[in-house]
């Protein structure tokens, strides 16, 4: 989201970025509709979440446990994606605004305990 205020200029950089974004996220959309999912060479690229679920924020998300993450090193570090646009559970990937996910394990469901 992009925040326009009175008291803060508009960021050209900050723009540009999410332009980019929303750029590959609908080419992504076309292929998907087309009847394409991703690459190989988009997978192989692709950080693994493990133990991961659906989650709300204001947006859908996943949160899990990611490794081979582009820009947070290390293994089984736990976060939450970037709003969640598409969910192929049944194919093993998602696809949130910001990149392509391997899914890896998914997180047991919760429920009553006896």
């Amino acid at each position: 989201m992009i925040r326009l205020t009175n008291e803060r200029n508009l960021d050209d950089r900050v723009l540009s970025h999410e332009i980019d974004r929303l750029v590959r996220l609908a080419a992504d959309l076309r292929a998907i509709r087309d009847g394409h999912g991703p690459t190989t060479a988009d997978l192989s690229e692709a950080p693994i979440l493990n133990n991961w679920a659906p989650e709300v924020r204001p947006a859908r998300c996943l949160v899990g446990y990611v490794a081979d993450h582009p820009e947070i090193p290390g293994v089984g570090r736990p976060i939450i994606t970037s709003d969640l646009w598409v969910l192929a559970e049944h194919h093993g990937w998602a696809r949130t605004l910001s990149r392509w996910y391997l899914l890896g394990r998914r997180q047991p469901a919760s429920g009553p305990t006896s």
